[in-house]
């Protein structure tokens, strides 16, 4: 953090005045309630692949995420992966099936209180009919060349976990199937056929076999690159009678638009001009769904970020803390909000090539919190109810112990959508100053509080600007990492003792910059 940043933070004033010209205002009266407030942002996040569920340094991100920012599921590709052993066949092609490191992954998932959102793929090779591979650990996304041998695979996969963890457990859990089968690099049929068709035959199987072990469990898809079929495979598992649970897709903040890949970092790509893109993306199937035959469906967004691409460097620029919360704030409706990813140890294009390289993760792969973990960690901080406030880029909250929490933001385009993000990202941006935002709460209880204010912006809670200081090494040092770790803390910029007097109002300034984002609490002494 820069000291002079701050030089002029935070004398709270316990009267109401009007604002100083061009002053952003956040007004809220504690006694209107909102309600409780929707937790769909805690619901899932991702990660890469099942197999790095086998490290280490995986794991004990994934810990720190669950206990301070409290993701409940967890989504992967690499299923059926053939560097898990799942699935091969003998001489006389016999099935044989190996769980033992599925078993290691999700009885590790459970241990810690995190629950599977299992993405059934991508194709063993043994059960391939085709040799199209993605990613540099080489999945087979072409469908299976024998679909009785497929609905067997999935079926014992689903008794297995049914006889390992109990029916109670795994009707809690969700079944997805496939991964973005509108886009060709995920989905490969055979030349001349058509992918939607081939997909919804493979949606039948699977769903087939899964409730063939329990009806309780919840089936869903299609997982799309962006909102794909939704009608459609309404549609169809009505007329069919297919189960259906769910609708999921994916969405992503970028200007050309939400499908595509860039699995090697080669594109320029450019952030949409709609800082709500994701949001409207994510909210445009609810009135599709609504007129359907099954209009209550939830809608799961199961991959979601500023960007497609792990070698985009928004994901570690502290914009994405704001970019975040945006998409957050108007997104409520929906059941999941599952980010990609909470960790940078993740390898669908190799090793990550340096500490920040544009990785999706909320942390990279030394352990070093991003700002977008700390959007997180900040609404994770919030009381459970919500109060009615003037301001849409806001949350006022208060808690059961009398406390109450303004968590504010200002999203501003970084780069008005005309310059790359690889050409503005990997270089510093210093925030342009905003002036300043009063917050302002009516019927507080009277009485000592202690106020704290967190912040993340520009040098604060912000590694990544020090790592481009730095020159962008290719390798950190120990004493680097304990630095760039010590930068991102979450610590308070100000902690101050106040009285709320028998008006029961408060007020307090912030300065304020481009994609600032401020915690303020009120803590009940």
């Amino acid at each position: 953090m820069k000291p002079w940043r701050f030089l002029s933070l935070l004398l709270p004033v316990l009267s109401l005045s009007l604002p100083a010209m061009g002053q952003r205002v956040i007004t809220a009266d504690l006694g209107q309630i909102k309600g409780p407030r929707s937790m769909s942002w805690q619901d899932c996040t991702g990660a890469g692949r099942v197999a790095e569920g086998l490290r280490d340094t995986w794991r004990r991100q994934l810990e720190e995420c669950h206990r301070e920012i409290g993701f409940k599921y967890l989504r992967m590709h690499g299923l059926l992966q053939d560097e898990l052993g799942v699935y091969s066949q003998d001489a006389q092609g016999n099935p044989r099936y190996n769980w033992q490191y599925i078993d290691d992954v999700y009885d590790y998932l459970l241990s810690i209180g995190v629950k599977p959102f299992v993405e059934f793929g991508f194709m063993p090779s043994a059960l391939a009919s085709g040799n199209t591979k993605m990613f540099w650990w080489q999945a087979n996304v072409t469908p299976p060349k024998d679909y009785a041998k497929w609905d067997a695979l999935i079926t014992a996969l689903v008794r297995h976990w049914t006889e390992r963890y109990g029916e109670t457990e795994v009707k809690t859990w969700r079944f997805e199937i496939w991964n973005e089968p509108n886009y060709p690099g995920f989905w490969h049929p055979p030349q001349n056929s058509n992918p939607r068709d081939e997909y919804f035959k493979l949606y039948e199987h699977t769903a087939r076999a899964v409730q063939s072990v329990s009806t309780n469990y919840l089936v869903g898809g299609p997982a799309g690159a962006g909102p794909a079929w939704t009608a459609e495979l309404i549609d169809l598992c009505v007329q069919k009678d297919i189960p259906i649970n769910f609708i999921s897709y994916h969405a992503y903040g970028l200007g050309d638009g939400p499908s595509g890949l860039d699995e090697y970092g080669n594109r320029n790509l450019y952030l949409s001009g709609d800082m709500q893109s994701v949001a409207r993306i994510v909210n445009s199937q609810r009135p599709i769904i609504e007129k359907s035959a099954r209009p209550g469906l939830p809608i799961y967004i199961t991959e979601w970020s500023a960007s497609y691409s792990p070698r985009d460097p928004v994901h570690d620029a502290y914009f994405s803390a704001a970019f975040i919360l945006e998409q957050l704030r108007h997104t409520e409706s929906v059941g999941c909000m599952s980010y990609w990813t909470f960790t940078d140890v993740f390898e669908e294009n190799g090793p990550p090539p340096r500490p920040f390289h544009g990785g999706f993760g909320l942390i990279n792969a030394q352990g070093i919190r991003k700002p977008a973990f700390w959007a997180w960690q900040f609404l994770a901080d919030l009381g459970p109810t919500e109060v009615k406030n003037s301001d849409a880029s806001s949350y006022v909250c208060t808690d059961p112990a009398g406390g109450a929490q303004v968590l504010l933001w200002d999203t501003t385009h970084p780069t008005g959508g005309k310059v790359s993000n690889q050409s503005f990202f990997f270089h510093p941006q210093p925030a342009a100053d905003l002036g300043s935002v009063a917050v302002k709460l009516k019927h507080l209880a009277p009485g000592d509080y202690l106020l704290t204010v967190r912040r993340i912006g520009d040098h604060a809670n912000d590694p990544y600007s020090r790592y481009l200081e730095l020159g962008s090494p290719a390798d950190l040092n120990p004493a680097a990492v304990a630095e760039l770790k010590g930068l991102s803390t979450g610590r308070p910029v100000s902690e101050t003792s106040v009285t709320v007097p028998a008006s029961g109002t408060f007020e307090t300034s912030l300065p304020l910059h481009a994609n600032d984002v401020y915690l303020v609490t009120l803590k009940r002494k």
